[in-house]
């Protein structure tokens, strides 16, 4: 193994920083450092010189460009050596084959050169990427420059590299430190010396025995030890391991083995054999299947409700992810504070068959009262303000009572509600509302008394489903009239609507309130019959809905989404104001007021519609702002609303705008500026401003 020397250099050359840096230094800087300029040779003699009749032999460094081994011309003044020299000359050293070198650049001052050859190191992407990771993560290279502190940087810059390298199992490699003649020479008037370090891989070590301990002893030994995939003669791979006995360590997880434990690795490198023995404990410790649920507080969440959330079934084979599954389910009600889940053993594993595992849940309760209010303006709602009282276990188990209460310029509300999570099963829920009502939007003025009922599995923040469906019935009493504006006064009319609805939604986005990808597609069915003055009308409303989103490249989305909606068997004046079809607002077509698109009477009096088509697309943009928190969003919308039960495109709206969106842990929170691109002047504002959390669609 050839090494050169430090000071290998011309003495006669000009003495640059680097040359003056002794290889105390490097090994020892602090030491070093604090010895100062006089102990290296203080109390030394006069070094005499050697009458040795060999001098010493410049050996250039094995990472240079200009390896010469070329014998040197004879001194024709000196006798030829004799046939029996003891000695051999330079060109007779059996000396290894050095590769040619390319360098890769790390930082100004440092650069690394690896052989051409890519078959002699073929990670060397991934090396060089992971070194100058590590390198930024230590602090390897900050600070200022001094004697120093260059000596220990390039220490560690060593270290670090021969750690790497045995990291990618290469045991046996050479790394040698010398300067890059040119980047020192155009460096020295700033006095940073370009470092290279020559990298010789070398042979990579393979995998020899391995040893798993008692893994053979479990009945699933033969699909474990394939998941396990490292074999006698694999390259030997530190990251491997570590990967392997992550798997191992999941697999015994969700194949019934609760109590597995797997030691640290142990590796045994042999540089004879140039391989290195693996030794991983492995201890099963029995198979298990799923037992009863109990709980702590039987009162509160009784154990046949925590049994009915959790996603197994007693006899099924244990695994681990069910297992937390159910306790973020349990902790997804908002009723605990924390929850411990501890596997206790009813029935041990014997004659081949696995035991049984009861499934005791510790729960510790959470607040269960909440007072909220606010207070706010919104160009859509006018002034407002709204307060609700809540407790969410008032009939247990998850049997919550909600009261609440909206006064505001444009509406009046006070509502009681009754809500039970997990009703009969995992993630459906049950709602009952009884609500009053008064409310003027720009289409309706209507006085409502309602009572509705809704049974559904729907998504929610923390489990997103690929299915969600709700059915329900609604009663309602309204006293209403569309909004009378410079007009003759309308006498409002009574109608008395009961309905029937189910909605069922298919999503295949990445997520709930912030989709990247993906697509969603929701068709909603509702049978109506509504009486007013003495007639009975039956009739039906559709509406289907659908978004795609696309990643466009780094950094970009685009998003779009298309509505159609109507109403058969019903004359418009036959279906109540409040029934009809609309457009317009935050999540319609943006830049006009709520409700405000669609056809309007000859005193310019909205009347609804029976049909609608929309269409949106835009474009989310991240920026760097606020570590990426910050998206650009342009938009543009259009929407038509018609008479009929087919959309005539008679009444087209058209908006466009720019949004902001502002990422928190729980979704974006979207601030919209929409402009009216055809906006009636007597009655649309030229700009229009929502606020909401999650995206338009």
């Amino acid at each position: 193994m050839l090494a050169s020397p430090l000071a290998a250099q011309d003495t006669a050359a000009p003495t640059r920083l680097e040359e003056l840096i002794p290889d105390r230094a490097i090994e020892q800087p602090e030491g070093w450092a604090s010895e100062g300029t006089d102990q290296a040779t203080a109390g030394q003699p006069p070094v005499e010189q050697s009458e040795a009749p060999f001098e010493t032999l410049d050996i250039p460094d094995p990472g240079s460009d200009e390896l010469d081994l070329a014998p040197a011309p004879a001194d024709n003044g000196e006798p030829e050596a004799a046939d029996d020299e003891p000695f051999a000359s330079v060109a007779e050293l059996d000396l290894p084959p050095v590769p040619a070198l390319e360098t890769v650049r790390i930082d100004r001052g440092l650069e690394l050169a690896f052989p051409v050859d890519r078959e002699l190191f073929p990670d060397r992407d991934a090396f060089v990427d992971r070194f100058r990771q590590l390198r930024e993560a230590e602090g390897i290279g900050n600070g200022q420059d001094n004697v120093a502190l260059r000596a220990s940087r390039i220490r560690a810059d060593r270290e670090l590299l021969e750690q790497q390298l045995r990291v990618y199992g290469y045991y046996d490699a050479r790394v040698s430190r010398s300067l890059d003649e040119a980047d020192a020479a155009e460096n020295d008037a700033a006095d940073v010396p370009a470092v290279r370090f020559a990298i010789f891989p070398g042979e990579r070590y393979r995998f020899g025995a391995i040893e798993l301990g008692q893994l053979d002893l479990a009945p699933d030994y033969p699909a474990l030890r394939e998941t396990f995939a490292i074999a006698s003669g694999d390259p030997l791979l530190a990251d491997r391991i570590v990967e392997r006995r992550n798997a191992l360590a999941v697999a015994l997880g969700e194949t019934g083995y609760p109590f597995a434990e797997i030691a640290p690795p142990e590796l045994l490198i042999d540089h004879a054999r140039s391989e290195g023995d693996l030794t991983l404990e492995v201890t099963p410790d029995g198979k298990y299947v799923f037992g009863d649920v109990t709980s702590n507080l039987p009162k509160f969440l009784p154990a046949k409700h925590l049994a009915r959330i959790a996603r197994f079934k007693p006899g099924e084979i244990y695994q681990r992810s069910l297992e937390q599954d159910l306790r973020r389910a349990i902790l997804a009600t908002g009723l605990v504070s924390s929850v411990k889940i501890t596997p206790r053993i009813e029935a041990e594993p014997q004659a081949g068959e696995p035991g049984e595992l009861a499934m005791d849940v510790a729960l510790t309760k959470g607040r269960l009262r909440t007072i909220a209010g606010a207070i706010g303006y919104g160009s859509e709602d006018g002034a407002k303000i709204e307060a609700s009282w809540e407790h969410r276990n008032l009939f247990p188990p998850e049997g919550a009572l909600k009261i609440r209460g909206i006064l505001g310029t444009r509406e009046k509300l006070a509502g009681i509600g009754f809500k039970r999570n997990n009703f009969r099963g995992r993630d459906q829920i049950l709602t009952l509302d009884a609500y009053a009502s008064d409310i003027r939007t720009q289409a309706v003025e209507a006085r409502t008394v309602g009572l509705r009922a809704a049974f559904g599995r729907l998504s929610n923040l923390l489990f997103q489903k690929s299915f969600s469906w709700q059915v329900g019935a609604e009663m309602l009493l309204t006293d209403e009239r569309n909004r009378v504006i410079d007009g003759v006064p309308r006498p409002r009319e009574e109608y008395l609507v009961g309905s029937l609805f189910g909605r069922g939604t298919i999503d295949e986005s990445d997520s709930l309130l912030d989709p990247t990808r993906g697509y969603r597609v929701s068709l909603q069915l509702a049978p109506e019959i509504s009486r007013t003055l003495g007639d009975e009308t039956i009739y039906g409303r559709a509406q289907l809905d659908a978004s795609y989103y696309l990643p466009a490249s780094e950094g970009i989305t685009l998003a779009a989404r298309g509505r159609f909606a109507t109403i058969q068997g019903a004359e418009i004046f036959e279906v109540a104001p409040s029934r009809r079809i609309y457009a317009g607002g935050g999540s319609s077509v943006r830049g006009f007021g709520y409700q405000a698109v669609g056809p309007r009477n000859d005193f310019g009096e909205p009347t609804g519609g029976r049909s609608l088509v929309e269409f949106s697309a835009e474009a989310r943009i991240d920026t760097g702002l606020f570590d990426g928190a910050v998206q650009i969003v342009p938009f543009f919308d259009m929407g038509a609303v018609s008479i009929d039960t087919v959309p005539d495109f008679r009444f087209v709206k058209y908006g466009a705008g720019v949004g902001i969106r502002y990422k928190t842990g729980f979704g974006p929170i979207r601030v919209d500026v929409g402009v009216p691109l055809n906006r009636d002047p007597m009655f649309d504002s030229p700009v229009a401003v929502y606020v909401s959390l999650g995206q338009a669609f």
